[in-house]
């Protein structure tokens, strides 16, 4: 299953110490071209080496991304462009950020979080428990926030 994310949700996951794991699970993971390349190219390059996506907007994709940012002042614009990603491409959004959750919600985009997302590693085999739980806490005391995991 291709899921679409935004970037705090792959910015906890280094924060928690989990980034790499979540390639391990047979989902695709890939976020819009110009957040990979605003937000996250230059201090985590190696996540094309890892695994993510990144993908370029069909044809009336940006058109439609710019309309989500006149409709939603919450969500940062590299957001609204995951989100019309996700709305393109028909699957689910990985959120981290409230205001992109909202968005979501009214456009009827599926969604999940970190604690859906680590939940996937545990069942999978994965991370262990213990280490999810190890996971939380380093995210909450890293300065990540955790945003997604709540």
């Amino acid at each position: 299953m291709l899921l679409i994310s935004d970037a705090n949700i792959l910015i906890d996951m280094e924060v928690g110490g989990l980034l790499e794991a979540i390639f391990r699970l047979d989902e695709t993971f890939a976020v819009p071209d110009v957040l990979y390349s605003e937000e996250l190219e230059e201090h985590h390059p190696e996540l094309p080496t890892l695994g993510l996506q990144v993908m370029q907007l069909g044809e009336g994709g940006v058109s439609a991304a710019m309309a989500l940012v006149q409709m939603y002042s919450g969500p940062s614009v590299n957001d609204l462009f995951a989100l019309e990603l996700a709305r393109e491409n028909n699957c689910p959004l990985l959120i981290g950020d409230r205001a992109l959750r909202k968005a979501a919600e009214q456009e009827g985009v599926q969604l999940h979080g970190i604690l859906w997302l680590v939940e996937q590693m545990i069942r999978n085999g994965i991370v262990p428990l213990e280490r999810a739980e190890q996971a939380y806490k380093e995210c909450e005391t890293g300065g990540g926030g955790c945003r997604g995991m709540r």
